[in-house]
């Protein structure tokens, strides 16, 4: 799917793009065939190009599975329709959470959304929202109920209250201001949404996406919806119960950090840490100076340092995590000066290049994953103007290499001098080498030597947060050498660049 609209002639033309329509359905004999009739709606819209509707009966306890049986029978034989029915059971109710994890295992659209089997939501607002991905670039598209749809059915205050009661608690804990949490249709792009690893079996699944979604630093729109509310005699399930299980949800997922699938380039892994944003200033303050104004950051993430050292003139973020890379684009689209590229360190050719060469390259916890980190300070090197410059952060004394340096993927920590030796084979001049973050070594040796952990703990994580502007203040104070090390390197075409043996990855960097 192209997300970006094309223009011809001056007049803006939409790309298509595809839809899948994730369909919940437990005890809804009487409502269900017309709620999937409904959808015929979508076969109208020209953005649209394929759309499938995964139905899945949660065991239900009615007639609910004999009515998909004759709605199947008599409607997936259109030849006409771009309209594709799946039809699944489980065998046991599982609830909506789990039903809607079936549906999305066989979700191939771009865009994912959720569409209840009762008639309280109205298809063709699937439209409207279908058009915001298109426009804004979105990750994900909530229909608000209570953002002045067209049409409102009045109805069951209190249970209003309790709604706008759980998004205010949800707004709280993501720094969103969204206006209806609890919605039906959350929409979302399918890679995205299928690399969330989602847990709720329930109704908390609409907290728990929400919140997940917001530490992903998705792109989060709202359209306002129309909303045909149900009581509770017309088969309303929703109750106050799971509204307390929605608050102990949204306390739940806040501590949370599974917000990654587990993959290949360990994408859950580095997640705890973004819990620093103090930290991460300081080191964006530390190499600052250093950084001139045409970039490229090498393992860029999420974008953590990336935001603290825009604007420049020009600015390449790059990694080699397609989830990383997705986040880099969207934090790109509202900064012209941003570009979001696939980099890999240990292939030059993969490398983004300007014509007159960057002035300033920035490796931070990186190098230290590479068997050959020669070869990638080369590689760093050769895409350096003359006299550019490169700013390398390493792990520090291979004293402290422990359990945590393993689960990151460390082939090896370094000293002032091997890390010196590295650079110079591969052509680089010293400037400076210099200690960084002396109160994380006891932290580093006391988690990863003595009660060798795997992971840092949340409270460490929070209180380190808490106390950085005291730990920068009294830093060059403390009695211990430095958690990492920083080189300042320039390149100078009066060094001699040779080609270096072949190299590999010891675990994968990102």
């Amino acid at each position: 799917m192209s997300l970006a609209p094309t223009k011809d002639h001056g007049v803006t033309q939409m790309t298509k793009t595809s839809l899948s329509v994730l369909v919940p359905v437990y005890n809804e004999e009487h409502l269900v065939y017309t709620s999937l009739e409904r959808l015929a709606i979508l076969d109208t819209s020209d953005l649209l190009e394929r759309i499938e509707v995964i139905v899945v009966d949660d065991c239900s306890t009615d007639r609910s599975r004999d009515v998909l049986d004759r709605f199947r029978i008599e409607r997936t034989g259109d030849e006409h329709s771009k309209i594709h029915w799946t039809f699944l059971h489980h065998p046991i109710n599982a609830g909506k959470g789990q039903a809607i994890r079936t549906a999305l295992a066989h979700a191939t659209c771009d865009i994912s959304v959720i569409h209840d089997a009762d008639l309280e939501y109205h298809p063709k607002d699937l439209l409207r929202i279908v058009e915001v991905f298109q426009q804004e670039h979105a990750d994900a598209v909530y229909g608000s109920r209570f953002a002045g749809g067209a049409v409102r059915r009045v109805l069951m205050f209190r249970h209003e209250l309790g709604n706008k009661f759980l998004t205010l608690l949800s707004n709280l804990v993501t720094n969103l201001n969204l206006s209806d949490m609890e919605t039906c249709y959350k929409a979302v792009r399918t890679d995205l949404l299928k690399s969330i690893p989602l847990v709720s079996n329930d109704f908390r699944i609409e907290p728990e996406l929400t919140i997940k979604l917001a530490k992903r630093q998705a792109r989060i729109f709202e359209v306002p919806i129309s909303y045909s509310g149900r009581s509770y005699s017309e088969g309303k399930k929703i109750n106050w119960r799971d509204g307390l299980r929605a608050l102990l949800a949204i306390a739940r997922f806040a501590l949370s950090d599974l917000i990654y699938q587990r993959d290949e380039y360990g994408s859950q892994i580095l997640v705890r840490l973004a819990r620093a944003p103090r930290f991460n200033a300081w080191m964006a303050d530390t190499i600052r100076g250093h950084c001139g104004q045409r970039l490229l950051e090498i393992g860029s993430g999420v974008g953590n340092l990336t935001r603290r050292l825009v604007p420049r003139t020009q600015y390449v973020a790059s990694d080699i995590n397609p989830l990383y890379l997705d986040a880099l684009a969207a934090l790109s689209i509202e900064r012209p000066y941003l570009k979001a590229s696939y980099c890999d360190v240990t292939d030059v050719e993969s490398f983004p290049r300007f014509e007159t060469g960057f002035d300033t390259v920035v490796c931070l916890n990186v190098i230290e994953h590479l068997e050959s980190d020669r070869h990638a300070l080369s590689n760093m090197r050769s895409v350096l103007a003359e006299g550019g410059t490169a700013v390398i952060l390493v792990p520090h004394n291979e004293w402290n290499f422990g359990t945590l340096d393993v689960v990151l993927g460390h082939c090896r920590r370094y000293n002032k001098e091997s890390l010196r030796q590295a650079a110079e084979d591969a052509g680089f001049v010293v400037k400076d080498i210099f200690e960084f973050n002396r109160i994380g070594t006891p932290a580093w040796f006391l988690n990863g030597k003595i009660l060798r952990r795997h992971t840092f703990g949340l409270f460490q994580i929070w209180m380190l947060d808490l106390l950085t502007p005291l730990f920068r203040r009294v830093d060059w104070l403390l009695p211990f050498p430095g958690l990492s090390l920083i080189a300042v390197l320039e390149r100078s075409d009066a060094t001699q660049e040779e080609a270096l043996p072949a190299f590999g990855n010891c675990l994968p960097a990102r």
